[in-house]
């Protein structure tokens, strides 16, 4: 069976609420690997076929410092080979600059970046619908 990976950080419960769209635009005859990043390891994204990633921007237009930017150095040592991504976050007050900024890093480790998401204060409807077809997305591309 086929398998797909949603990481995430959420602090305020946007991110976490991009992330269970994604998951419900993944469902059907997919695996759905849905973690917070805490409980995550390398092994959530090599054995993936395809993989979502969250995070909140940071004041220095960064992903999260403590966990998320850890885990993800972690995966620099890894060739993923153009493995389907999606990138998903909020950036409350701040512009979604950050997301572009990750985008880049994750380029650079092999993954094709299908799609990003980004909210600002709250969820609207189209980026609930966006997040949802984006996890039908990295299915189609699976």
């Amino acid at each position: 069976m086929k398998k797909v990976s949603i990481i995430y950080w959420s602090n305020g419960g946007n991110v976490e609420l991009l992330a269970n769209c994604i998951a419900e635009g993944v469902e059907g005859e997919v695996e759905i690997n849905l973690k917070h990043v805490n409980d995550a390891s390398e092994e959530d994204v090599i054995t993936a076929d395809a993989i979502a990633m969250g995070s909140p921007a940071m004041v220095d237009d960064g992903i999260e410092q403590l966990e998320m930017k850890p885990f993800i150095d972690k995966l620099s040592t890894i060739r993923f080979n153009n493995k389907p991504l999606v990138l998903f976050g909020s950036c409350g007050w701040r512009d979604d600059k950050f997301i572009y900024n990750w985008e880049s890093v994750m380029k650079d480790y092999g993954f094709e970046v299908i799609g990003k998401v980004v909210c600002k204060e709250s969820l609207t409807g189209e980026e609930v619908e966006k997040a949802k077809s984006l996890g039908k997305e990295l299915v189609n591309l699976m």
